[in-house]
C-alpha cells in the first residue's frame, strides 16, 4: 500500500496486549522500500525507515505524524536511503556525533545504569560530589574537561576538605574510565583521548589523607556506656550497643529487619554488604538479651524503627552528641567498629576468624578462599569480645 495522509488518518490501532502493555504494528510503503509507519496501541503514529547496513537491518525513526507530514517524512526517508547507498551509516554517524559531545551528567547517568550493585550510601556520596564539586560541569562535554580544570578544581576543594576533594576526583576518574570504554567509533577507537584525572597522579597532586585511627579507649568505655544509659530513646541506646558489640557498619545495623534475625540458630544475617558477601554473625549472650527484648516490644519490621519516611533509624547525631557531652568521649559510629576490631585483635582472635567477624575479604588471599567457615566457629570469639566489653563496663547490659 502507498502511505498517504488519508491512510495514516484511518489506520486502525493495534489491540492492547493481555498484560496491559502497549503493542505496535508496522505498515510498509509500497513505493519507497524501507519507508513505513509505526502505530502503537496508545495511538502514537511515527514514520520510520529501514535498510540493511553491513549485514544488519537498521531502523531510524523519522518523526511523529503531526510533527511531520507524509511528504516530509518521505523526503527524509529518501535522504537516509541515499546516504546508505553511498556506503554511509547515518545511524552510526549520528550516534558517534552524540558520543563525541556526551556531557558529564549524561556520562554519569550512564555510568550509574551499569553499576546495579552500588549501595545507597555510595550512591548518595556520588550524587553529593556531582551536585557540589562538579555542579557547573554538568552540561560540559567530557571532551571539554581538561587536565588544567581538574587540577584547579581539585586544589580549590582541597582547601576545604582534602578527603572530599580526593573522593570527588576518584568518582570523576571512574566516569571517564567508563566513557573511554563505552563511547568508541566503529573501529573501537575511543572518542576521548585520555582520562584528565590521571594528571593528579602524574603531578603527585593527590592529598595524603591519613586513615582515621580514633576509637574508644579502655578507660573510656565505662563512662561511654553509662552515658548511653542516660539516653531517653531506648532504640537509639540499643543501636549504639549493638554496633559496638557486633562491629557492624552503621547502615548494616540501622537497616536490620526481623527476618534477618534467627532466634533458633541465634544468628543475625546481613545480605546487603560492602563486598557483596553474605555476613552471618552468632549471638553472644548480651546480643541475644538485647535482641530478645526488642523482639518482644517490636512495632515494625525493622529492629531499630524510626518515624522517618525510610522507616528505620539513621545516624543518630543528636544522641551521639549527648553521649559525648555526658561522657567526655568524642566518637563516631565507625569508631565503635574500630573499637570492636581493636578489642578482637588484643584478645588474640585468630586472623581469619576476625576477618569473618567484620566481613573483610582480601581477593589476593588464596588461602582464605579455601577456608569454609561455619558460624559456630565464630560463636566463641564473639562471646569473648562481648565479655571484654562487659568487664570494662563494670555492669551487666540492660
Amino acid at each position: 500500500m502507498r502511505i498517504t495522509k488519508s491512510f495514516v488518518d484511518k489506520v486502525p490501532l493495534p489491540a492492547i496486549a493481555p498484560d496491559g502493555k502497549s503493542t505496535q504494528a508496522f505498515y510498509r510503503d509500497s513505493v519507497i522500500a524501507g519507508f513505513g509507519l509505526r502505530v502503537t496501541s496508545g495511538g502514537a503514529k511515527s514514520f520510520i525507515v529501514e535498510k540493511r547496513v553491513d549485514g544488519r537491518v537498521k531502523r531510524k525513526t523519522l518523526g511523529r505524524y503531526g510533527n511531520l507530514t507524509v511528504e516530509q517524512a518521505r523526503k527524509e526517508a529518501q535522504k537516509f536511503l541515499g546516504e546508505v547507498a553511498q556506503g554511509r551509516d547515518p545511524i552510526r554517524e549520528a550516534q558517534e556525533k552524540r558520543a563525541r559531545r556526551i556531557t558529564l551528567n549524561e556520562a554519569f547517568q550512564d555510568y550509574l545504569a551499569t553499576r546495579k550493585t552500588l549501595k545507597p550510601n555510595t550512591l548518595k556520596d556520588y550524587h553529593r560530589s556531582m551536585s557540589e564539586m562538579f555542579k557547573d560541569w554538568q552540561t560540559k562535554a567530557l571532551s571539554d574537561i581538561s587536565r588544567d580544570m581538574v587540577l584547579s578544581r581539585h586544589a580549590e576543594y582541597g582547601v576545604r576538605s582534602p578527603a572530599r576533594a580526593d573522593n570527588g576526583m576518584r568518582i570523576l576518574r571512574a566516569i571517564f574510565n567508563h566513557a573511554l570504554q563505552r563511547y568508541q567509533d566503529a573501529s573501537g577507537k575511543p572518542f576521548l583521548v585520555a582520562n584528565p584525572v590521571d594528571v593528579l597522579s602524574h603531578q603527585r597532586a593527590w592529598y595524603k589523607v591519613e586513615r582515621r585511627q580514633t576509637l574508644i579507649k579502655d578507660h573510656q568505655l565505662k563512662a561511654w556506656y553509662e552515658a548511653t544509659l542516660q539516653l531517653n530513646n531506648q532504640t537509639t541506646r540499643d543501636y549504639l550497643h549493638l554496633v559496638l558489640l557486633t562491629g557492624l557498619r552503621r547502615s548494616e545495623a540501622a537497616t536490620l529487619t526481623w527476618d534477618q534475625i534467627d532466634f533458633t540458630e541465634k544468628t543475625l544475617t546481613i545480605t546487603v554488604t560492602k563486598n557483596n558477601r553474605i555476613h552471618r554473625l552468632p549471638f553472644s549472650d548480651a546480643i541475644e538479651t538485647l535482641l530478645t527484648r526488642r523482639f518482644e516490644e517490636r512495632s515494625s519490621p525493622f529492629v531499630f524503627p524510626s518515624d522517618a519516611e525510610r522507616g528505620h533509624l539513621s545516624e543518630p547525631r543528636t544522641a551521639i552528641a549527648r553521649v559525648a557531652k555526658l561522657s567526655g568521649v568524642i566518637f563516631t559510629l565507625h569508631d565503635l567498629r574500630r573499637t570492636f576490631i581493636t578489642a578482637a585483635e588484643r584478645l588474640d582472635i585468630p586472623a581469619y576468624a576476625l576477618k569473618r567477624l567484620i566481613n573483610h575479604k582480601d581477593p589476593n588471599d588464596v588461602t582464605e578462599g579455601y577456608i569454609i567457615f561455619d558460624v559456630e566457629r565464630l560463636r566463641g570469639p564473639m562471646q569473648k569480645i562481648t565479655d571484654f566489653f562487659m568487664t570494662r563496663f563494670e555492669v551487666k547490659p540492660c
